[in-house]
């Protein structure tokens, strides 16, 4: 009974900590996608292209910050299901040594191999060079100011204090709205003024995640400490993880710069608009992933395997709810939406928007396999086999723009390759972590797949019977809210997932 309460208590946590979560998210969409409409008028077509693929320099080094960022993050959260406060500290300390020698790093690449790429290989428009120099400088200051703050915000989402996470969040969005209007009515060089604010609002938010996180927490308030054995096992660690975000970022910023050599920064302007829009999608789904992460990692590592299961289970098919359910108005409407959004919009956006979202679909949904494999700590195989699965794509993708294939066809290559890269995940993680493959494929992924089809179907034929217009995309938002509702209910739930929502709604 005790157990059960625990388990119960936990549940409410996270629905808790995702009710917040998303409230976090709806003003950060609202904010975001008027800012993001400002400064695509701000910044033209091509300042916007140059921006992107520029700061993609840098941005490719951001596999260091989410390979570290995961290694921290499942240290601290395995040490607080331990109880181990001691430990904790040390950890810490050892996190902050180890984000400055990454800084150290990224400053020398930067330095050396970035400048050499934008000043040799790199297709910018004739003048733009010097404002180049300078998004790639501060983009390099805002990655160092976002790794030096990874422990801090590590130690709050692991203490799972989804609030301060949330308004912090939200200052960033306004301040970046601010930013946006800054721009529009300041006159010179809007890209170089963009670039430099940027760096601002890093400094001020990433500022106030560390002094929340020293103020309520004792671990934050540990300086810098170096152990050997500690730095060793979290380097192996990272060091797999690193393998995995480095064939994930091969394959979206490579593919970007191959986009660049092969077809222009026009192209890269088009993606960047399809990037712009699954970077809100993707929030939506990491707001359930900050929610239910700590807990999975928790209950793994004090040895409650079988609730741990069920959470990698309940994880992946949300994960698939939510990004279907949002994904359905831009496959469907995406011209619609992005012009109402943005106004003119580079002629190949709305398709890579379309197949953006489908891509992160397929990747993002097993994401919990991930989260498993990192709570049982032995990594290297799943990072060796499934990398070696999905690093396929890049090089596929260069030979077909080789051969004189359209742009679109990467995204076709990439979603091939990470549906074989899924499978094997999976393999892997119920030969490592005792996971059932058929609990998985009865828990999750039919349930996730089976209404979504449903749904699928029963939309299509309102898509084709309604002739493109303003209101259609809402009447297809709605719609699909409504059936996947409807469908999830009767398919997808399991009977105490049912008897947890009427409880909630007797409550209510």
């Amino acid at each position: 009974m005790k157990q059960d309460q625990v388990i119960s208590d936990n549940s409410r946590r996270i629905a808790r900590n995702t009710i917040l979560l998303y409230f976090r998210m709806l003003v950060m969409l609202v904010v975001g996608l008027f800012t993001y409409r400002v400064i695509l008028r701000s910044l033209g077509i091509t300042d916007y292209g140059v921006y992107g693929v520029v700061s993609g320099v840098v941005t490719a080094f951001m596999l260091v910050m989410n390979t570290v960022t995961s290694a921290i993050s499942r240290y601290i959260t395995v040490g607080l299901g331990k109880g181990d406060h001691d430990h904790l500290k040390l950890v810490f300390g050892t996190s902050l040594v180890i984000m400055a020698g990454f800084c150290l790093l990224i400053v020398a690449l930067t330095e050396t191999a970035g400048l050499w790429y934008l000043n040799n290989k790199m297709v910018i428009p004739e003048g733009r060079l010097p404002a180049a120099h300078v998004v790639l400088q501060t983009s390099m200051l805002v990655l160092m100011v976002n790794l030096m703050s990874v422990p801090y915000t590590a130690v709050i989402t692991a203490h799972e204090h989804m609030s301060a996470y949330a308004y912090i969040s939200i200052l960033e969005a306004v301040l970046k709205l601010a930013v946006a209007f800054a721009v529009w009515y300041t006159a010179g060089d809007k890209l170089v003024l963009y670039a430099w604010l940027l760096l601002v609002v890093a400094l001020l938010v990433r500022g106030a995640f560390a002094c929340y996180s020293m103020v309520h927490f004792k671990e934050s308030r540990t300086g810098f400490r170096f152990n050997g054995p500690l730095v060793r096992e979290m380097g192996a660690f990272a060091g797999w993880n690193f393998v995995g975000s480095g064939t994930y970022m091969l394959n979206t910023q490579g593919i970007n710069q191959l986009m660049n050599h092969f077809f222009g920064v026009g192209m890269n302007a088009a993606r960047g608009v399809a990037d712009k829009v699954e970077s809100v999608v993707r929030q939506f789904a990491t707001n359930v992933a900050l929610a239910l992460n700590p807990q999975l990692q928790k209950s793994y590592a004090g040895g409650n395997k079988d609730y741990a299961f069920e959470l990698v289970c309940k994880g992946s098919k949300y994960y698939f709810w939510i990004l279907f359910v949002l994904s359905i108005p831009f496959i469907t409407d995406s011209e619609t939406i992005l012009r109402l959004w943005v106004g003119e919009v580079p002629p190949e956006a709305a398709l890579f928007t379309k197949l953006t979202l489908l891509s992160f679909l397929v990747d993002f949904t097993p994401n919990t396999l991930i989260v498993l494999q990192q709570a049982h700590g032995k990594v290297a195989r799943f990072y060796l086999l499934s990398s070696a699965v999905a690093i396929l794509a890049f090089p596929c993708t260069w030979i077909m723009y080789r051969c004189g294939l359209p742009a679109w066809t990467g995204y076709a290559a990439f979603m091939g390759f990470y549906v074989l890269k899924a499978a094997v995940m999976l393999a892997v993680t119920s030969r490592e972590t005792g996971l059932p493959v058929g609990k998985y494929l009865r828990d999750a992924l039919f349930p996730a797949l089976f209404p979504s089809a449903l749904v699928a179907l029963a939309i299509w034929p309102l898509t084709r019977l309604v002739p493109v217009c303003w209101w259609r995309f809402l009447l297809v938002a709605a719609a699909g809210v409504v059936l996947l509702g409807i469908a999830v209910w009767n398919y997808g739930l399991t009977t105490g997932e049912k008897a947890f929502v009427k409880n909630k709604l007797r409550r209510k």
